[in-house]
């Protein structure tokens, strides 16, 4: 299967499993990872998962983009079709209303970049290397790079690495803040001990916490209080709020239930 789900616990992984093509995006993959989020989507409601991971299979690459002899001769037309497809797609992954995590392990460039930027973590091995050399192509990228790059790294980085089409190491990565962390031996291990740091806290307020975060970066700021205010206040009036506030003072651990 050129794209494998499996269970470990309460976290689902999504692998990328075409290592002999650096696992590249083709159309029928990109198909393939959307049935496989609606699988991730029923588990979430059934309460069952509460953190994806999205790895590549092999040590070469996390996924190396676009399988570039799908897309000479299409009309614009179609490739646009294309582009809000994977857009949709990625964006899906982006909206889950759990964690998300990217494990990057060789190279993610083009579209494989902008996957991991669509989840809501990136851990990278100390060898990834990262870009979107679609300029090299005389193209734009254009499943979200454009997008979610400088809301992670600053609009002067992402035209370097956009307009250059260079790609960046794991410490330059995590010095601009396109990796959060860097980590060392099993990557898979390695997100799952990431998704377990999350996986005791409360879904809901996570996501409240995240999506403030998220509004930031298209408010004002005193728009953005409004936002945070209002989040806040929800997040007050969930049972594990209380719970939370009722261990602290009790100095034992809380026991939330996602209510």
């Amino acid at each position: 299967m050129p794209v494998e789900l499996e269970r470990r616990g309460a976290a689902a992984i999504l692998t990328l499993n075409r290592p002999e093509a650096l696992n590249a995006l083709s159309f029928a993959v990109l198909r393939e990872i959307e049935g496989r989020i609606s699988e991730v989507e029923r588990g979430i409601e059934e309460g069952a998962v509460r953190a994806l991971l999205v790895a590549g299979a092999g040590e070469r690459a996390f996924c190396a983009g676009a399988d570039v002899t799908e897309l000479i001769g299409r009309t614009p037309v179609e490739h646009r079709r294309g582009l809000r497809f994977g857009q949709a797609l990625f964006e899906r992954i982006s909206d889950l209303p759990v964690p998300s995590i990217a494990v990057i392990d060789g190279f993610a460039l083009g579209g494989g970049l902008e996957l991991a930027m669509a989840c809501t973590f990136r851990l990278a091995s100390p060898g990834a290397r990262m870009g979107l050399p679609e300029i090299k192509l005389g193209l734009v990228p254009g499943y979200g790079g454009t997008q979610r790059l400088p809301r992670l790294v600053g609009e002067a980085n992402a035209l370097d690495i956009v307009m250059t089409g260079r790609m960046v190491g794991a410490d330059e990565g995590r010095s601009m803040g396109l990796v959060n962390r860097i980590v060392e031996g099993d990557p898979i291990e390695a997100g799952l001990a990431f998704a377990a740091e999350l996986a005791g806290y409360s879904l809901p307020v996570l996501r409240l916490a995240r999506d403030a975060v998220r509004r930031a970066l298209d408010l004002p700021v005193r728009e953005g209080l409004e936002v945070e205010a209002d989040a806040g206040a929800l997040s007050y009036q969930t049972a594990d709020a209380a719970e939370g506030m009722n261990a602290f003072v009790e100095k034992r651990a809380p026991a939330f239930r996602d209510a």
